[in-house]
């Protein structure tokens, strides 16, 4: 369950109130009802500790709910529907269930008003800011089960995006056909797909050897009965390991005298979890290939279908520009980020780099011509 304060004390409210008041407070009402339903139903998709968690935040929310109701009295008149946001939160939720969806929501939280407004109640504004904790909890979870491939295929591609956008524009600027283009542009994405994948290969082949040149021998194991229990080199193998010295002594003593070294000496499976987190060298060369071509495309798309000249260039820009905000958007919900400055930012450096390389082609189209 989430960590919050008993019921809320309902703040005295000493005058009728004004139209304004109870305005604002059955916008809170809705918004209170609106989230608490996105929490069930994001409880719904989950099972064991997770569901619990879930559940315990809406019914925090759903005390939230009974403050502004009483505060209201006769005035509570019929449901309102929630804000936009919490409706789109609440459709996401109950079709998706993602950690897009608890990333928003932690966002949300964060922008409570119940600090500054004088009818919440102090406890209420400590559970806002607690459940923005716990939400981002739940987040980084998901985060982490998602983080490796996911992160992975929204970075490959963009980087197939801004570079073969920067090259495609750079070309088109120096006034060759578009049939030149298209010809780098495609070889372009070829050659950043084998580089980006060869480059994964190395670097993947490289952390496994690298594990297994830290892995124990195997056939260490069956040395270890043989070791003379007054002076042996296995307390110095677990000091190596990082225990202490009296640590190690006691740890190779239990091992030599307990009559079960063959099952608790240097090990040959350390470092099994390691490698296969870290994934085989084809297995991360194809994912990268296919990452940064799905992205090194777009630019290419309009010369594909026949466009030309200025056409094309916009129609690249404007299908590329679209598809860096959706990846910076993405990357800022992984994150935590804002999605629309996240997404800006993306979109900025695109373009960017693309403005740059197609000022070049200008300079040297008129250069050489």
């Amino acid at each position: 369950m989430t960590p919050s304060s008993d019921s809320p004390a309902t703040a005295p409210v000493t005058h009728e109130p004004t139209p304004a008041e109870i305005r604002r407070w059955r916008r809170y009402l809705a918004d209170e009802r609106a989230e608490a339903a996105v929490y069930r139903d994001l409880a719904a998709r989950r099972t064991g500790e997770e569901r619990e968690i879930l559940l315990g935040l809406a019914e925090a929310e759903t005390r939230h709910e009974d403050h502004w109701r009483t505060l209201l009295g006769p005035h509570v008149g019929h449901p309102r529907r929630g804000s936009l946001r919490s409706r789109l939160l609440g459709f996401l939720a109950r079709h998706f269930g993602s950690v897009f969806v608890l990333a928003l929501l932690q966002r949300a939280e964060a922008r409570s008003p119940y600090e500054a407004d004088d009818h919440a109640t102090d406890a209420m504004a400590a559970d806002e800011q607690i459940h923005e904790e716990v939400v981002r909890a739940l987040a980084t979870r998901g985060r982490n089960r998602m983080a490796g491939s996911f992160r992975a295929a929204v970075f490959g591609a963009n980087d197939g995006l801004v570079s073969n956008l920067a090259l495609v524009m750079g070309i088109s600027a120096s006034g060759v056909g578009s049939s030149v283009v298209l010809l780098t542009g495609l070889s372009g994405l070829l050659a950043g797909a084998l580089s980006m994948g060869a480059g994964e290969y190395v670097s993947v082949r490289s952390q496994r050897e690298l594990l297994e040149a830290s892995t124990p021998n195997a056939e260490t194991r069956h040395k270890v009965p043989l070791l003379d229990a007054e002076a042996n080199e296995l307390a110095l193998f677990y000091r190596a390991r990082g225990l202490g010295a009296e640590e190690a002594e006691a740890k190779a003593a239990a091992v030599l005298g307990g009559g079960h070294a063959e099952h608790t000496g240097p090990s040959p499976a350390v470092g099994t979890d390691e490698h296969e987190a870290v994934g085989t060298g084809l297995g991360a060369a194809a994912s990268s290939f296919c990452f940064f071509a799905s992205g090194a495309v777009l630019p290419i798309l309009p010369y594909l279908f026949g466009l030309e000249g200025t056409v094309a260039v916009v129609v690249a820009a404007v299908v590329v520009g679209l598809a860096l905000l959706s990846t910076g958007t993405v990357v800022a919900l992984l994150s935590g980020s804002s999605p629309v400055r996240m997404a800006l930012r993306q979109l900025a450096i695109g373009y960017g780099a693309a403005g740059a390389t197609y000022a070049l082609g200008l300079l040297f189209g008129t250069t050489v011509a």
